[in-house]
């Protein structure tokens, strides 16, 4: 019944999505804004947010809006709330008024889009037609949704190239429907291939234009290649500085002085933030979702952060990779041991069966700290679970007081911090707030 369920939805997705997306582009016509489009496969939203520090008010942005859904909902200012059925009726009623109302002030529309599905970048390319266009990043997150463009006698790195290349075509949608500029990644072969698709002004940068330079508790400053620097009030990782540098070079194309301290940037809920937990722990909070990028990241960042007390990782399932998710989840392996961790968490299914047989050649044991001091094992541990409540429970138990934890990965993990915040009202500053999302939790314990 359920595989029945998903084919009537994929059938019916862009018909329904158009007829919204036809009333959004009737509303985009009559506003008439300047367009700024951030794409790729991870950190659209911490971008979104930088160029949001960059302009301010001048601009209008699209937060929690990235679908074909999302974002023609987003301009004809329909917002969802209770995620029921009467509610797309509703909004199918109303969307034809709404593509009449009063123009927005604000003549700059940042938006951030996603490829999801086969389709949906072609679809939102043609619907926006971005004036400037950000792509920094590609990787194979969502790659169960493009498992059924590549042939099923490929496996492995050979599937996992396949599957790349096949989301790099449908961003690449929006690179043709690019009108003024595009700030591309040159050290990305796919981005680069699929560059040739527009003749606008491009704007190169690759991973070597921004060096760490000091990492604090919640500031990271960057050095730039070309001379200067970058600080921005926040844990954000190095991926994230190329993201801060495309930032000021948006807001350079917009004619606006670029404010190199980012002294208005706010970080997205579940995306690195710092938070106070019970017995003197810090709570790194990035529990939004998880790629392999994403994880990479973060994993790289942990390594550097001027932790105090013990590095404890928290990290869950790497959802809807297809059949890549063996492949995804053996190679996160090697960034987890770089990041030398005293302990480790492990929740989900995914992480349990590939990713922790190779922890465990590599020095590392299964077990609770009081079996191992009975035991006299003195190896870093880890521990495998299936839910967040799980964890909270291994965590609230194993804490001995200054411990900083990363929390990393799907699985509803932000309700395992929520109950380890010294504050309870810090809550307010997780992701996936309101009685949708609690309703969601509790079926997971959290």
């Amino acid at each position: 019944m359920r595989i029945v369920f998903q084919h009537i939805k994929r059938l019916l997705y862009f018909p329904l999505a158009g007829y919204f997306g036809f009333w959004a582009r009737m509303y985009l016509r009559r506003w008439h804004p300047t367009v700024v489009t951030v794409i790729g496969s991870s950190g659209k939203t911490t971008l979104l947010h930088l160029i949001e520090a960059q302009l301010g008010a001048t601009a209008r942005y699209s937060h929690n809006a990235n679908s074909a859904f999302g974002i023609p909902f987003h301009i004809l200012g329909l917002a969802r709330e209770s995620y029921r059925v009467y509610e797309w009726f509703l909004f199918a009623i109303i969307a034809p008024c709404a593509a009449l109302r009063r123009r927005l002030p604000e003549s700059i529309y940042v938006t951030e889009a996603d490829a999801e599905r086969p389709g949906e970048g072609q679809f939102l390319a043609k619907l926006l037609n971005p004036h400037y266009l950000i792509w920094l990043s590609l990787e194979e997150a969502h790659a169960a949704q493009y498992d059924r463009l590549v042939p099923s006698r490929m496996e492995g790195g050979e599937r996992l190239r396949a599957v790349e290349r096949e989301m790099a075509r449908e961003f690449g949608y929006f690179v043709e429907h690019t009108q003024a500029a595009a700030i591309l990644r040159s050290d990305s072969a796919r981005i680069a291939e699929q560059a040739a698709r527009t003749e606008v002004k491009k704007v190169w940068l690759e991973a070597n234009d921004i060096s760490w330079i000091r990492i604090e508790r919640e500031r990271v400053a960057f050095a730039r290649r070309t001379g200067g620097a970058l600080s921005v009030p926040a844990l954000i990782p190095r991926d994230a500085g190329l993201s801060a540098l495309a930032a000021v070079r948006v807001a350079g194309l917009l004619g606006t002085t670029p404010d190199t301290s980012f002294s208005r940037f706010s970080l997205p809920p579940g995306r690195g933030s710092v938070l106070k937990g019970i017995q003197d722990t810090t709570l790194i909070d990035s529990t939004y979702n998880a790629t392999i990028g994403g994880m990479d990241a973060m994993l790289d960042l942990f390594r550097e952060y001027p932790a105090r007390g013990e590095r404890w990782l928290v990290l869950g399932d790497m959802v809807e990779q297809g059949k890549s998710e063996e492949l995804q989840h053996q190679r996160i392996a090697e960034h987890i041991l770089a990041a030398k961790p005293d302990r480790i968490v492990l929740v989900g299914p995914r992480l349990k069966a590939h990713t922790l047989p190779i922890l465990l050649t590599k020095n590392y044991v299964i077990g609770r700290s009081s079996d191992n001091l009975d035991s006299g094992i003195s190896s870093p541990q880890v521990y495998t679970c299936m839910t967040p409540r799980e964890a909270y429970e291994y965590l609230h138990q194993e804490l001995k007081g200054g411990e900083t934890i990363l929390f990393k990965g799907a699985r509803f993990l932000e309700g395992a911090v929520e109950k380890l915040l010294a504050n309870p009202e810090d809550a307010a500053k997780l992701c996936r707030r309101g009685k949708v999302w609690d309703r969601k939790r509790k079926r997971w314990g959290v």
